[in-house]
């Protein structure tokens, strides 16, 4: 491969700043600069370390970490390319100093600068908690997606595929399940559907009659509790704290009403990121038994978890068997890949089936191949376990921050799982102004009303870091930091 051009990489060994992120940084001026055009070759991470005189697995860092960021491209068995993408970038922008609390964190593997005004349109946008798209793995999925188009050519019938899905999928994802989450699933009992979302909704297609009682816990995903209500359910709100959802109120409802069913969130509460506690879990499982209801546990969060410890489902512990479980693997490869399965009893899942083929009766199958090459040569583990490694120094990133900034406004409880904090803001801000204020300064995020059944509103809000880099995140809190000073001075004057 023809390499017109030498990267000279001038390394400063006790700068304090990590060689992989001057490697990255270097690459990054030069790409600006136009030296580096795009699709252009850059040495191979072993020339390049015997060039700078630096281990090879540092190289390596450097590139991974330009390829999750869009700077750079890979293509099996020829190299390294400069990206093709156009990356518009502020060259005005100066990034500013970091007081010495963050210090350990402005020298990190974020190296992208913050986004131009044309790209980005100058909103810094904390999303309900999604992945970053800058590190999808493209080469991988375009591999995985034309060996299964081949596939799928190859093997064309007349006849439509099963609506439970790809048994090559199932399989994969049931060994998942089983594996790392303790289920005791069989292939009867599980059935791919179009994400999460499709499959909360057809839970309740099949299980829930206009006037049936449906308990949600009181701040919830607002797209679940539409889906039950679609389907003619009346919503009942059950109150949860720092352990989850509140057992006795949920006990206490069961005593006034027949309780067909309830939606939880237990392993990452939807929105407030708290996880729900061991014995929390059994009592529900034995109310469940009690009053003879369903738990349909949404799950789709679970690979992003910052501990040691894996906390596993409430459908693998013991007397789970009115647990309905539904899990996705959207979040963890592209959320545009819409790839969710329920996990119940085989009679609930041919029941899934059926309405599924009057809705989705070709399915995709190209995709569900891709995914299952995917899931079983390990390449979304090893995605999975790179990209956590990223969101968790965003997380850590945000958290200091937050605290720095922002510990006279909020109070927060730094998540172990999830993709998004949940910020508690004293009673003196005025919600409604400091949303306006906020957009007003160029920063979106979802408002606490936003997940309760009345959307009154609540002193709180969400904030979603896993989409932004630390360039991003510092420019986002700032501004918030701005918004809670603009009320501040408001109150004064009052």
């Amino acid at each position: 491969m023809l390499r017109p051009w030498e990267l000279n990489v001038d390394i400063v060994r006790q700068s304090g700043t990590a060689i992989h992120v001057q490697i990255a940084q270097k690459i990054i001026e030069d790409i600006q600069s136009g030296r580096f055009t795009p699709g252009l070759a850059l040495p191979g991470t072993r020339d390049l370390a015997n060039k700078i005189n630096v281990n090879r697995k540092t190289v390596i860092q450097a590139y991974d970490e330009l390829i999750a960021q869009g700077w750079l491209t890979s293509e099996n068995k020829r190299g390294t390319f400069v990206s093709r993408r156009k990356l518009a970038i502020n060259h005005d922008h100066k990034r500013q100093t970091l007081t010495p609390l963050l210090t350990s964190y402005a020298s990190h593997k974020e190296v992208t600068p913050i986004l131009s005004k044309r790209q980005m349109h100058d909103f810094i946008n904390f999303n309900e908690g999604l992945p970053d798209v800058r590190l999808i793995p493209f080469e991988m999925l375009s591999r995985a997606m034309r060996h299964a188009l081949i596939i799928s050519v190859r093997n064309s019938k007349s006849t439509y595929g099963d609506p439970k899905g790809a048994m090559i999928l199932r399989e994969a994802i049931l060994q998942m399940l089983n594996m790392e989450r303790g289920l005791h699933a069989k292939i009867d009992n599980i059935c791919i559907v179009r994400g999460s979302q499709m499959g909360i909704f057809l839970t309740a297609r099949v299980f829930i009659q206009p006037g049936d009682y449906v308990a949600v816990e009181q701040l919830t995903n607002p797209l679940a509790r539409e889906a039950f209500s679609s389907c003619g359910a009346n919503i009942l709100s059950v109150a949860h704290d720092n352990e989850g959802l509140d057992v006795n109120h949920l006990a206490q409802l069961c005593s006034q009403h027949k309780v067909r069913a309830i939606y939880v969130t237990p392993n990452h509460q939807m929105p407030t990121t708290v996880t729900m506690s061991y014995n929390r879990r059994l009592q529900l499982l034995a109310l469940a038994a009690q009053y003879d209801f369903l738990i349909i546990e949404d799950d789709s969060d679970h690979e992003f978890n910052f501990t040691d410890k894996n906390t596993l489902p409430l459908a693998s512990m013991q007397k789970s068997k009115q647990v309905i479980y539904i899990g996705s693997i959207s979040k963890v490869l592209a959320t545009g890949l819409r790839v969710g399965y329920i996990v119940a009893p085989a009679q609930v899942i041919d029941k899934c089936a059926r309405q599924i083929a009057l809705i989705d009766r070709q399915g995709d199958q190209i995709t569900e191949l891709a995914v299952a090459e995917l899931l079983h040569i390990g390449e979304i583990k090893k995605h999975i376990l790179r990209t956590l490694k990223i969101y968790g120094e965003r997380r850590a990133f945000i958290s200091a921050l937050l605290h720095q900034e922002l510990s006279g406004f909020v109070h927060f409880k730094q998540p172990d799982n999830g993709l998004a904090i949940w910020l508690e803001i004293h009673s003196a801000i005025d919600m409604i102004t400091l949303i306006k204020d906020a957009e007003f300064g160029k920063i979106s995020f979802t408002a606490g009303s936003s997940f309760s059944t009345d959307h009154h509103q609540i002193q709180a809000i969400r904030l979603g870091y896993a989409n932004l880099n630390h360039d991003e995140i510092y420019l986002g809190i700032n501004r918030l930091k701005a918004a809670f000073l603009n009320q501040q001075r408001k109150l004064l004057r009052a």
